[in-house]
């Protein structure tokens, strides 16, 4: 896959996505989001790839924001439809990927950055990382689900504190709030997510899919997540994942998924 704005690596199943726009701190263009769209649904076809890490080029940004330029003088209309294709097309799309994503924040996520990090299954962060959602010291709110899934992953008084004073926190409170799962080194920040994602490959990735939807429907207005997890619950006595594992289990073994 070859991309202007991006790099896609796959080795041993695990693709490394990376935002590569260095001069702009990797900040989000329209372009770059159609390219994170068309690699996203492209590995989803992908048979060699079973788990994703986003992480941006550089040490010094995973994505410091959206590229204002580009939309400093919208109108009311094409700031609806911006918030709704860029939602529909990378944000949630990456949050109900049925492979499970990785974020690997190096430095600043900000706006949308921290937007793009929320939309992944879980984040690591490095020690220099910084995040916030700055959007309403610019005029605006943020348009890419964050002023919905902070709140989901940091509570709802944090979630307000952090988009009220547009301010930016580091990676130990980052950690301490829930926003991310680990803090590295930024020489170790890659090595670490694919530490992860090495564990998460000795697992069934069909039960892991199936997990992904029904914990994602909790978060669902007018959808019982319960109900999604009993259904995908009975569903997989009938895949071939679990006799396999089941079998390993009672023999002794290691399992050894399709």
């Amino acid at each position: 896959m070859t991309f202007e704005n991006l790099q896609v690596d796959i080795e041993n199943r695990i693709a490394t996505v990376r935002i590569d726009r260095p001069k702009k701190l990797n900040a989000l263009n329209r372009e770059t989001i159609e390219e994170l769209h068309q690699a996203f649904k492209a590995l989803l076809s992908d048979e060699d790839t079973a788990v994703v890490i986003l992480t941006g080029s550089g040490e010094k940004a995973f994505v410091a924001g959206a590229d204002i330029s580009e939309f400093s003088d919208y109108s009311v209309k094409e700031g609806k439809d911006l918030a709704a294709k860029g939602q529909e097309t990378v944000f949630d799309y990456i949050s109900n990927f049925p492979k499970p994503v990785i974020a690997a924040v190096n430095g600043f996520a900000l706006g949308g950055g921290l937007e793009l990090a929320m939309s992944a299954h879980f984040r690591v962060a490095s020690d220099n990382a910084k995040l916030g959602l700055p959007e309403t010291s610019l005029g605006v709110i943020p348009g890419y689900g964050g002023t919905q899934r902070l709140p989901q992953l940091v509570g709802k008084g944090r979630a307000m504190e952090m988009i009220m004073t547009a301010g930016m926190i580091d990676a130990t409170t980052a950690k301490d709030y829930g926003l991310v799962n680990h803090v590295t080194t930024i020489e170790e920040l890659l090595p670490l997510a694919h530490k992860l994602a090495g564990k998460i490959l000795n697992n069934s990735m069909v039960a892991i899919s199936s997990a992904i939807a029904a914990v994602n429907d909790n978060y669902k207005d007018g959808v019982n997540g319960f109900d999604t997890e009993i259904e995908n619950f009975g569903t997989s006595f009938g895949t071939d994942d679990f006799k396999e594992g089941t079998q390993a289990f009672l023999n002794k073994r290691k399992a050894n998924f399709k």
